[in-house]
């Protein structure tokens, strides 16, 4: 037998078919007055025999009764006796039945053992799953674009305008600052070796072709992912968190048609007009640095400019600028759809979405340029 002189009182009686523990008194945790089982406190319990309990004099109660009975009901384990908590209330019983009759063992953490091959596999295997997944994504993603050609779509027109208006108009001021310093820097850093050779006036072939055929593309695409694609990418991962998602799946409300679908459209539709709409900036940059610091003018500028850019210089660089924004729309999207939960994963979600686009970006132009260089373009 074993009381407390305040609050919660516990005791063992023996007589009878059972053990029988009687509690009484308020278990509540922040009085401090909860009593510690005791290693032996069921030495005098007779064996073979049921522990039971008795809660007549039971006050309130809170998680500390919890705490005492799974000492208890680790103690009854250890003595080989069955517990019998019928008689404990109905919301004590279930917390105590999700305890185990003995904590889980701390042993000490497993070493990690040094397998280069087996870890370049595992990552090997993970990468072409998640393009495998990032394909079929894309597959579902285009036979929804089908389906609301058709009229049988689930996208929504306001949410695709939406997005447009997010992607397009929205963007064309960073689009702008940026692309005018890249022609204003290849300007200056051309005009420092053909000034050398008097042959100022090629800084204009050099800067019309540097923007049209790679920075103009690469850069606004690289804008766009950290622009864009982060919004796309936290918006989702913050609907997953929201549970948002998980009711869309529940009404049949596909998400490829119905998130997924306008995204990428905005970002196809708007991002070669973007491109376009750079290089002419980027060769305005190029223009006002050669204006004021070469002895160019202005006709012969725009003259060796467009006897330097042809035409497919342009549509190589806008096909370029489609691939981009389908990369940027596809990984974003799937990034926000393999967050976490929690308000941390959304901030995750946002930059990884941000990194695998312009990481993305630059490789999937390393493939043109190898493109190009290979079919003579």
């Amino acid at each position: 037998m074993n009381t407390t002189d305040h609050g919660p009182e516990w005791s063992l009686e023996t007589g009878g078919n059972a053990n029988v523990i009687v509690l009484s008194g308020d278990w509540i945790a922040q009085q401090g007055h909860i009593p510690d089982f005791p290693s032996d406190g069921l030495r005098q319990a007779r064996p073979g025999q049921p522990l039971a309990f008795r809660t007549d004099g039971l006050g309130r109660w809170d998680t500390g009764m919890i705490g005492f009975l799974w000492a208890l009901k680790q103690g009854a384990a250890q003595a080989h006796l069955d517990l019998d908590t019928e008689t404990l209330p109905d919301a004590a019983r279930k917390l105590l039945d999700l305890l185990p009759d003995r904590p889980a063992p701390h042993g000490p953490p497993p070493r990690r053992r040094f397998a280069p091959l087996a870890a370049i596999g595992g990552s090997t295997i993970d990468g072409l799953t998640e393009i495998g997944t990032v394909t079929e994504l894309g597959i579902e993603t285009a036979r929804g674009g089908m389906a609301s050609l058709t009229g049988r779509g689930r996208m929504r027109l306001t949410d695709l305008m939406s997005n447009i208006r997010d992607a397009g108009p929205s963007a064309l001021v960073i689009v702008s600052v940026v692309n005018f310093l890249v022609g204003a820097i290849l300007a200056f850093v051309g005009a420092v070796q053909l000034r050398k050779f008097a042959a100022d006036i090629y800084v204009a072939s050099l800067v019309g072709i540097a923007m049209v055929r790679e920075m103009s593309a690469v850069m606004t695409a690289i804008i766009m992912a950290g622009r864009t694609g982060g919004a796309y990418a936290a918006r989702i991962a913050t609907m997953q968190g929201n549970e948002e998602i998980d009711a869309l799946t529940v009404f049949g409300i596909p998400v490829s048609s119905y998130l997924i679908l306008p995204s990428i459209l905005s970002l196809t539709a708007t991002m070669p007009f973007l491109y376009l709409y750079g290089s002419l900036v980027g060769m305005l940059g190029g223009f006002a640095v050669a204006i004021s610091m070469l002895s160019v003018t202005g006709a012969g500028y725009l003259h060796q400019t467009l006897n330097a850019v042809a035409l497919d210089q342009f549509a190589f660089g806008f096909v370029k600028s489609i691939f981009f924004a389908i990369l940027i729309g596809l990984t974003s999207c799937r990034i926000g759809l393999r967050a976490g939960r929690s308000a941390a994963d959304v901030g995750v979600a946002a930059t990884r979405a941000v990194v695998v686009g312009i990481v993305g970006v630059i490789a999937l132009d390393a493939i043109f340029a190898i493109i190009a260089t290979t079919i003579g373009l």
